[in-house]
């Protein structure tokens, strides 16, 4: 077999990852749920060592022989483009490989609120959408820069690890920059870039924290720079960013980020009913009140609460959102409560609304 047959099975199942383990079947992720795929052999350590070389190109496989993981991307003509990761466990080797959707959904396709493409419209600043992985991230991301590439004149250019969606170029000129193939790292990218005559720059993860203070001075003068962070919520993200900084620069640090921030989308997948996955998203977006909490320690506590009252501004929190999708029949009341972050205010709030039941 090939691994071409296993992504093609991937593909014509819709599914989102494909698993692959020496010593035992195949496994595809469909509408966030793992299944075992039954139509093809089950797999030795010489399938997946054969498949290892044949996805990893030449930096990837050095990487992955001197250090026994590697990332890369993979793509095949007629399937699209695939995220990789290779490893080794318990002596053999394993992958995972992440299917990349082709194009550009637009926001509405996406079924994101309207502060999405809002925050796709900002100029200048720092907007972050974060989530764990597997969150639709790089959709969100890509969604973003679709659209300023549809909509307006300027430069982007990003920085990722791997180059995962590929985007030609429309109304904008978009460079597309990979980790290790393009440039060593996203500190040695970010200290060239302005050099660049970039209206638009993509990181593709605020990693260090020579990366976060890269972002935050390219944002305070001028660019519109768009990231993304492995955080759950809005709170913890303005923590996270703020726990990279040592204790005699997290004042100057917490300015920066307030000055240069416009926004926060995290996100969170839920089975949608009738099949697919929707996105919950709770929005962050800069206010001057919010400006306050960021910027005095003693008040970052209180970020949600001006989030949940922000709803002119088109903030909204998990919960609020999760609310809306399921009294608009997108998700199950057991789905949404499994994603709430707080469940037994979430079910108060069902009550309250009428749509208990």
């Amino acid at each position: 077999m090939h691994i071409r047959d296993y992504l093609q099975l991937l593909v014509d199942k819709d599914g989102s990852d494909l698993h692959l383990k020496a010593g035992g079947p195949a496994y595809v992720r469909i509408d966030g749920e793992l299944s075992e795929i039954h139509d093809l052999p089950w797999l030795y350590s010489e399938d997946t060592e054969r498949f290892a070389r044949e996805v990893l190109d030449g930096r990837a496989l050095d990487h992955f022989e001197s250090g026994a993981e590697a990332d890369c991307a993979y793509a095949v003509h007629g399937l699209g483009r695939f995220r990789v990761a290779v490893f080794r466990q318990r002596g053999s080797t394993g992958l995972v490989l992440r299917r990349v959707l082709p194009g550009n959904q637009s926001f509405d396709e996406l079924g994101l609120p309207p502060v999405c493409r809002a925050m796709a419209e900002e100029h200048r600043g720092l907007v972050l959408v974060t989530g764990p992985t597997g969150s639709g991230k790089t959709t969100t991301t890509a969604a973003m820069i679709g659209h300023i590439n549809a909509t307006r004149r300027s430069h982007i250019v990003t920085i990722e690890d791997p180059i995962e969606i590929l985007h030609q170029d429309n109304l904008s000129i978009v460079d597309q920059r990979e980790i290790g193939v393009d440039t060593d790292d996203f500190t040695s990218a970010l200290r060239s870039v302005a050099r660049q005559d970039p209206d638009v720059i993509f990181i593709g993860e605020m990693r260090d924290v020579e990366t976060v203070t890269a972002a935050l001075q390219a944002a305070e003068t001028g660019h519109f720079v768009i990231s993304t962070l492995h955080t759950t919520n809005a709170t913890e993200t303005i923590n996270r960013i703020l726990d990279l900084f040592p204790p005699h620069q997290q004042h100057q640090a917490r300015l920066s980020l307030a000055n240069a921030l416009k926004g926060i989308m995290c996100q969170r997948l839920l089975p949608r009913v009738g099949g697919g996955r929707v996105a919950a998203i709770e929005a962050l977006v800069m206010t001057s009140r919010v400006y306050d909490f960021i910027a005095d320690p003693d008040k970052t506590s209180e970020i949600e609460e001006a989030i949940s009252e922000g709803a002119y501004y088109g903030m909204q929190t998990f919960d609020q959102h999760l609310l809306n999708l399921y009294a608009t029949k997108q998700v199950t009341l057991r789905d949404a409560m499994t994603a709430a972050t707080n469940p037994h205010d979430f079910k108060i709030a069902v009550r309250a609304a009428g749509l208990e039941g």
